[in-house]
């Protein structure tokens, strides 16, 4: 599953560089703070795995307006250093790599 490049933001981290993106319209169990945010990372040159990170917020677009959070960059490349350590491998053709960050998440 690759990313579109509308809507991707480049992101370098150790010398890599990765695009990432956020749903623009979160789903519908987002909307209604039911599940966090989500956002998706990918190697920028030879997609292969993407990388599917939960966060502990809910999505900016939520129906209920309830604030969190915005996902920063800094947040993404500590996200992707981590899936790192944890095993990911962005080039190699697989189903997402999930890093659930969502501990402390509470419906709004």
């Amino acid at each position: 599953m690759a990313l579109g490049r509308k809507g991707a933001r480049r992101i370098v981290v150790d010398g890599t560089v990765y695009r990432w993106r956020l749903r623009g319209r979160p789903t519908y169990s987002q909307a209604l703070c039911w599940s966090p945010c989500t956002y998706a990372v990918e190697h920028a040159d030879r997609p292969g795995t993407t990388l599917v990170v939960t966060t502990n917020q809910p999505h900016p677009g939520n129906w209920l307006g309830s604030l969190g959070n915005p996902v920063l960059p800094s947040d993404v490349a500590d996200a992707v250093a981590t899936a790192l350590r944890q095993g990911w491998v962005p080039t190699r053709p697989g189903s997402p790599f999930r890093l659930d960050r969502s501990a402390g998440f509470s419906p709004c």
